[in-house]
Formats: C-alpha cells, structure tokens, sequence
C-alpha cells in the first residue's frame, strides 16, 4: 500500500444505506457492491486530499478503538481501489 496516496470516491458512485447496511451503485460496471460501516465509513471520508497515512487513525478515533486499525484499513482500501469505487490520486507536494 502506498500510504501517500490520497483516495477519493470514483466519479457517479452512488452510496445508499439499506437495512443491513450500505450498498454503492457503479453504473459505469452496473455492479452492486454491499458495504459495512467503515468501508462506507472510508468512501465517504477519502477525498482526494486525506492521504492513506491519516486513515486508521480516522478509523480508531470513530470507533474508539485503543489502538488504529492500519491492516484492516489497509485490506479494505486495496478492496475499494480493486473493485473501481475509490481512485487514486498522489498525495500533493508540500509547499
């Protein structure tokens, strides 16, 4: 994982809660896609400007976990980038 990058929502995601928790519609692949609370969590939060790095921390302090949970996010992330609902995007150049 490339925790410079800062993730965002591909463009027409669309993110619905549903009883059992979340679903997101990519009409480009007409695919359903069920989510629990912190991948949905994740898609809502990445922006393109939080980089990867910031991510568990956000993780742990909305679930008041002791410690981040940096594997689990990790995993999720590299789920979100494979399945097309988050792009990536470089961390921008500090100035």
């Amino acid at each position: 994982m490339d925790w410079d990058l800062c993730p965002e929502r591909a463009p027409d995601i669309e993110l619905r809660e549903v009883t059992d928790g979340y679903v997101a519609y990519d009409p480009a692949r007409d695919r359903l896609h069920f989510l629990n609370a912190t991948a949905t969590m994740l898609l809502e939060v990445c922006d393109g400007r939080v980089p990867a790095r910031e991510l568990p921390e956000l993780i742990a302090a909305a679930y008041q976990l002791p410690e981040a949970p940096t594997a689990e996010v990790e995993r999720c992330l590299a789920k979100l980038l494979e399945e097309g609902l988050l792009v990536s995007r470089s961390a921008p150049l500090a100035g």
